[in-house]
């Protein structure tokens, strides 16, 4: 039986219900670097530098009480609550665990973009990782373009020449591929 190529830039659904994708070597290239500054962003994670520190100690190390600076961070990190306190304290025991996820996430994407295509099959787990990193990624470039719902900074018609247009369009392939991908994964 003929195995039916993916159409290129599209998540369809792949046996066992993970996902594939065709993507050309531009699309993985462009993808790879995205999440590559994404990991830069998200930062090594505690004990990252310590190769031999005692890996028990992470699971007592408290993360950050404030929100990042960072508008992309504190896109991706945000308070919990509206009382400051609360959003502290929570932020305190679980911001390094989200961290940690959104790294494993990525690096998930990555060894997949690593495999090459042109067609790449993503297991069911792979599929939500990719799917957590892809909205990461459209989260961290909103934040840095300032993207609001109604368009009032007028990013999707903006001149060639304007240097926000490659990283708009991007935001806008991230967008089509999550569509796609939800769409895959949706029985």
């Amino acid at each position: 039986m003929a195995r039916r190529r993916a159409r290129s830039g599209y998540f369809e659904a792949a046996k066992g219900g993970g996902a594939t994708i065709a993507l050309d070597d531009g699309e993985i290239s462009i993808l790879r670097s995205f999440v590559v500054q994404l990991l830069e962003l998200v930062g090594p994670g505690p004990g990252a530098a310590d190769a031999d520190a005692d890996p028990l100690a992470e699971l007592f190390t408290e993360g950050p009480s404030k929100p990042p600076e960072d508008p992309a961070l504190a896109r991706l990190f945000p308070d919990a609550y509206e009382e400051q306190a609360d959003a502290s304290e929570f932020r305190r025991f679980t911001e390094n665990d989200l961290r940690a996820r959104k790294r494993d996430d990525a690096l998930a994407m990555v060894h997949g973009l690593d495999r090459g295509g042109p067609v790449i099959e993503l297991t069911p787990e792979e599929s939500r990782q990719w799917l957590g990193t892809i909205n990461d990624l459209r989260l961290t470039i909103g934040a840095y373009l300032d993207v609001t719902e109604d368009d009032e900074n007028g990013l999707y018609h903006l001149p060639d020449d304007d240097e926000r247009k490659p990283m708009v369009v991007g935001y806008l392939w991230l967008g089509a591929l999550q569509e796609s991908l939800v769409e895959t994964l949706i029985p």
